[in-house]
């Protein structure tokens, strides 16, 4: 695992972790999955590039589902 591999999983775990709090503070269901998701995909990915791809999917995915799908 490269340096620049190790700081992406860093800061993706710890916007993982904010959006899960988040999620669980304010009882909103697809911000603690998308939160744990963050947490938990960088232990399996090796790949810089392929990381932020995963990590801009998910964040576009929350995003998303509070657009479009709240009242």
């Amino acid at each position: 695992m490269s340096a620049e591999t190790l700081i992406a999983s860093l800061i993706v775990s710890g916007i993982g972790t904010v959006a899960f709090i988040y999620g669980k503070r304010q009882s909103r269901v697809p911000h603690m999955a998308v939160g744990a998701l963050l947490c938990i995909f960088p232990y399996f990915v090796e790949n810089l590039y392929l990381t932020a791809g995963i990590t801009v999917l998910l964040l576009g995915a929350l995003w998303g589902s509070v657009k479009f799908l709240s009242l």
